[in-house]
């Protein structure tokens, strides 16, 4: 499996290391917001900064400091910001918020939700199903306080039906807009951060607006389930369960930060791993765990199984996207992709082509070397893709960094094609054929394309001034 963070957010270059007289730190202002109130961070010139509080005063904090091998290095470093973000995120928030509601604090109704790559990942862990492992996080939740369990498969899909739409706007508008194509997949939070921090102006253009499956849950959960519940979103405590650490840097995007109730769409983001932590903390193994019914509000399932998505362990983005374009544009009915090895396994080629002519030219881009070169052949305008599926880890998600790691008598690749074919073992679900989701479009989100549905579905990328740190990078 792959070290912590991705490995697009890693010193990757063998010139890329920190001497011992060097510190991984990089202060900045920060405004941590705390329930209604906000927490400013005042920097001294040192570099050491405090914590104003209400009352005028000041307390010191440690610096935030990251190990060569946590190493988020987009633009040199993680900063001091990013890094205080992530602290707030942990199982141990988790336990907080539920020790809270226990003793008679605040009350917060607790919503889990569970992606399908983690699924996998516990499942091959504990032999189980990886619809079986559901029912059995949800009895652990619930068991531990949890109000709520569900499966990001379903806001999966409103991922998917977004990006195919989108596709299909920006190939239509390509002879107008030279960004327009290709366009780039945008649900991997580390292959974000670091075209944000890198490549900034020039690469956004290309990434495609549809919020990933992580955020797309977080609308679903504080703004439909908030408002048939009867909460307002601030009353909810919204954990998901990710395959990647990245995906805590995703939560504390601002754009995802809900400014009207002083609160996150997603507010805590605890990775495969530290569930498997936890269930250590509690003395239980989750074969032993009684099973729980799964909440079938926000979960894709066909009686008591749960469903899935066809294509790759990454969310099948090129899958769904190549075979909607195929028939929506050209009128192909596409039953199975052919994907075709360039360089190595975590770069794959499909076309669709007819009398001759490339009608499509989709790619899946995983790992740092693939993206890089990616973003070079873009530059040079060498790049002929419609499409490119892209992943910041090396064999995509189900390989990422938070999984849970193999055991002593594991290898990593026979651990990755465990939690391969449990994850495939999953009836695939055709996205135009999920009623409840079409039923969402028509109430919740005023039909696909409405002003609301851009809203909440979909976000925008900004680039980030890159600050001279002292590292000397080579991309």
């Amino acid at each position: 499996m792959a070290s912590p963070f991705s490995g697009v957010l890693q010193l990757t270059d063998l010139d890329d290391f920190i001497t011992p007289s060097q510190e991984c730190v990089k202060p900045v202002k920060v405004e941590k917001k705390q329930g209604k109130s906000v927490a400013k961070i005042k920097i001294e010139e040192d570099g050491s900064y405090f914590q104003v509080n209400q009352d005028g005063g000041l307390q010191k904090l440690e610096k935030a400091k990251i190990t060569l091998n946590d190493c988020l290095a987009c633009s040199g470093c993680i900063t001091s910001a990013e890094s205080v973000l992530i602290t707030q995120q942990s199982h141990e928030e988790l336990y907080r918020v539920l020790r809270s509601n226990k003793a008679g604090g605040q009350q917060q109704v607790v919503v889990v939700s569970v992606s399908p790559q983690s699924r996998a990942s516990l499942a091959a862990r504990f032999c189980l199903s990886s619809t079986e492992t559901a029912r059995r996080l949800s009895a652990f939740f619930k068991n531990l306080g949890v109000h709520h369990v569900f499966d990001t498969s379903f806001s999966r899909t409103f991922s998917l039906l977004e990006s195919q739409r989108e596709f299909v706007e920006r190939f239509q508008r390509r002879e107008q807009d030279r960004t327009a194509l290709p366009m780039l997949t945008s649900a991997c939070p580390g292959w974000i951060c670091y075209a944000e921090k890198t490549h900034g102006d020039f690469i956004i253009p290309y990434i495609s607006t549809t919020r990933s499956p992580q955020q797309v849950m977080g609308s679903l959960v504080k703004d439909y389930f908030a408002s048939k519940q009867g909460l307002s979103p601030e009353q909810i405590y919204h954990v998901t369960v990710m395959p990647c650490y990245d995906k805590k840097l995703e939560a504390s995007r601002p754009d995802f930060y809900i400014d009207e109730s002083q609160t996150r769409e997603v507010d805590c983001v605890i990775t495969s791993g530290e569930v498997l932590k936890m269930l250590e903390q509690e003395g239980l193994s989750l074969a032993d765990v009684d099973s729980a019914p799964l909440d079938t509000l926000f979960s894709s399932v066909c009686g008591d199984e749960l469903l899935g998505h066809a294509g790759g362990g990454s969310g099948g983005y090129l899958h769904h996207i190549f075979t909607h374009a195929a028939k929506t544009i050209f009128g192909e009915e596409v039953k199975e992709l052919k994907y075709k090895t360039l360089k190595n396994k975590d770069f794959q080629e499909v076309t669709l082509e007819k009398d001759g002519a490339v009608l499509l030219r989709f790619a899946l881009a995983y790992g740092f070397r693939n993206i890089q070169n990616l973003v070079q052949k873009l530059k040079r305008g060498k790049s002929h893709y419609h499409f490119v599926e892209v992943m910041a880890c090396p064999s995509g998600c189900l390989n990422g960094g938070g999984q849970v790691r193999p055991t002593q008598d594991q290898s990593n690749k026979d651990l990755l094609q465990q939690v391969e074919a449990l994850y495939q073992a999953e009836r695939p679900l055709v996205p135009e054929e999920d009623q409840r989701v079409a039923d969402l479009y028509d109430t919740w989100l005023q039909n696909m394309g409405a002003e609301k549905a851009r809203a909440l579905l979909h976000t925008n990328y900004h680039p980030v001034e890159k600050m001279n740190n002292g590292l000397t990078i080579k991309w």
